[in-house]
């Protein structure tokens, strides 16, 4: 049991303006949703919150058609000027999934600051120390303060030479050693799967090594049901600050409840800088602000199979929240039971954004197309070393197979400096397209940049094109039962007429679905009419985008590979095309990459049914070829 005679006050990060809309969520929420619950937790002295970054930099025009800058400055101005505002950002990536270059990331940290952040704190997943110190200098430029991370996981399997106390606490050390300016330094668990005794013994190295006037932050998730216990590990260790959250976007995945921590703290001689006793009313705004939205019971319950698959709160939300959406949850068990298997062979990085989401991805491939057969993108990147290094060297025919589906040597050189200019690309594509070219919009257009993504498909461009999609989780307005029939009287019931024959004077060719377990099926059939039809009848018309065009061979719809409803981001034919058995037609992406759609068999590309970027969904083909 810990406990102090001195008496020790715990400082208190509130994560629930981004943390906890991330882990609950996937971040897509509108601002205004949430903003008088966080003006109200200002308003009861809360003085430092975390609100942008991560996931909530992007959200807000990849899914709410919200600038986040804009969101940003509305939280400033509620909260008021003398709060801290910390964002969150991951090193070498820094709010984006692919890497930037310096001047990326410097003109980064010149937005956040302008636009009210007042801590920055910055992770790295692989725990490359090198990368920590060369993303330190943009932020200190900015005049933010720095928060340099150690990034905590438990690992799927045994390892006594990396993710462990030592380990850590030499992380740190070589950050110090490099002489660069940190205002404090933070245990991050972005699964929740660290134990107790690692927490502790981690704190009380830290704490050995830093300066005293450096303070030491502690995060975790309560995923696993572990974060009060881990708290307690590192506060009895030396922690000074803690990260809490307020129902109903506490626990679960997100942090723990201020109101958990208060009571496990109590006759310690610890306790808190917040007043718990005003969590309820902020609660009550929330639940307000909010009940429009729709709570998954995977992001706000306890999963204690996380402790094998670790991955974090804040990945779980949105991935849940894809994987619903174009109809695959059924093999989320699946996917979690690979993790251990791309852990070991990516190198055991901490599974922390963008890692955590490689990780996912990997394991999805692996489920869905075989172990190994196709490798993510930045999944490969990672175990070549583009990311920089991984703490284990990764498994040596996993880094051939990446080598050679990705094209790409290993390396082993500077990760900022092999990085694309993505601020000269979109600066670019802002000029031909005639939108203004600012720092905010150059910023929001090379942050939403994904190798091969066609640029019409950027959200940044669609956000400031007007042309911004909205996908959030709100509940469906139930559809009013209608109406009975009046009742009519025998004089006002019209004479009933002999039902009439069906009207066609040929071949009729329709759609039928089938839907087998989770498995959703569309075939096409062609209806003969009866004998005896006249010829002089007219046939009724099949809708717009069934009809096929003419041709020589049998009308083969082609379909996404998902049953839900997923984005159209590659169109590789024209109408008359012949393709090959295979080929590699269209591509849609689902969770958050690309997945081709091949032919199914050789023909002429006889009608192309949607546009690209338009939304697909089981049944609605994508083309067809005959």
């Amino acid at each position: 049991m810990i406990f102090t005679e001195k008496g020790k006050k715990i400082r208190v990060m509130l994560t629930t303006f981004r943390d906890g809309l991330q882990s609950v969520f996937g971040g897509k929420v509108r601002v205004n949703d949430v903003l008088p619950a966080m003006e109200a937790a200002a308003q009861a002295g809360i003085r430092h919150f975390e609100f942008g970054g991560g996931a909530r930099y992007q959200a807000p025009y990849f899914y709410a058609g919200e600038d986040p800058f804009e969101c940003m400055d509305k939280m400033r101005s509620g909260v008021g000027p003398d709060v801290d505002l910390q964002i969150l950002t991951r090193s070498v990536s820094g709010v984006t999934l692919t890497t930037q270059k310096l001047k990326a990331l410097s003109l980064q940290g010149k937005l956040m600051k302008k636009h009210g952040t007042t801590w920055d704190r910055n992770f790295d997943f692989l725990n490359d120390a090198k990368n920590l110190v060369k993303t330190a200098q943009p932020i200190v430029d900015a005049g933010m303060h720095h928060q340099v991370c150690v990034a905590l996981m438990g690992l799927p399997y045994k390892s006594d030479k990396v993710h462990t106390p030592a380990f850590y606490i030499d992380v740190i050390q070589r950050v110090l050693d490099s002489g660069v300016h940190i205002d404090s330094v933070c245990m991050k668990d972005a699964s929740g799967t660290t134990d107790p005794r690692t927490c502790y013994e981690t704190a009380k190295g830290l704490k050995e090594i830093l300066p005293p006037e450096i303070p030491l932050w502690q995060h975790t998730h309560d995923t696993a049901s572990m974060a009060v216990a881990c708290y307690m590990a590192g506060i009895q260790g030396g922690v000074d600050g803690i990260d809490l959250s307020v129902r109903p976007m506490a626990s679960g995945t997100v942090q723990p409840d201020v109101r958990s921590m208060w009571h496990a703290l109590k006759n310690t001689g610890y306790s808190l800088d917040i007043d718990e006793t005003k969590m309820e009313e902020i609660e009550k705004i929330l639940e307000d602000g909010l009940q429009d939205y729709v709570f998954n019971p995977v992001t706000i319950a306890a999963d204690a199979r996380v402790v094998n698959f670790p991955m974090p709160g804040g990945a779980i939300g949105p991935n849940v929240h894809m994987m619903e959406s174009v109809g695959i949850m059924d093999r989320y068990g699946e996917v979690l039971s690979e993790f251990p298997v791309v852990v070991r062979a990516g190198g055991a990085w901490t599974s922390v954004t963008p890692g955590s989401q490689q990780y996912w991805l990997q394991a999805f491939n692996n489920v869905l197309h075989g172990r190994w057969k196709k490798i993510d993108a930045g999944y490969g990147r990672s175990v070549l070393g583009y990311f920089g290094k991984p703490p284990e060297p990764p498994d040596e025919e996993v880094v051939k197979i990446a080598s050679e589906q990705l094209e790409l040597d290993p390396f082993d050189g500077d990760p900022l400096e092999e990085a694309p200019d993505t601020l000269a690309e979109a600066e670019t594509a802002l000029k031909e397209r005639d939108l203004p070219v600012t720092d905010e919009n150059r910023f929001l257009v090379a942050s939403a940049m994904v190798p091969g993504k066609n640029m019409e498909l950027n959200e940044g461009i669609r956000l400031l094109s007007g042309k911004a999609r909205i996908n959030l989780p709100l509940k469906k307005e139930e559809e009013p039962e209608p109406e009975p029939p009046a009742e009519q009287t025998a004089a006002s019931q019209p004479v009933a007429s002999a039902p009439s024959a069906p009207s066609w004077s040929g071949p009729v060719t329709t759609t039928c679905t089938v839907v087998e377990g989770a498995n959703t099926r569309k075939f096409q059939v062609t209806i003969e009419p009866p004998a005896g039809t006249g010829s002089g009848q007219t046939a009724a018309p099949a809708a717009p985008e069934e009809k096929p065009a003419e041709g020589t061979g049998e009308a083969t719809p082609v379909y996404s590979p998902f049953g839900g409803k997923v984005e159209v981001v590659e169109i590789n034919v024209r109408t008359g095309d012949t393709v090959t058995e295979g080929q590699v037609v269209a591509a849609v992406e689902a969770m958050k990459a690309k997945h081709d759609v091949r032919a199914p068999k050789a023909g002429k590309v006889s009608a192309i049914h949607v546009e690209l970027g338009g939304e697909v969904s089981a049944g609605k083909p994508i083309l067809t070829i005959e």
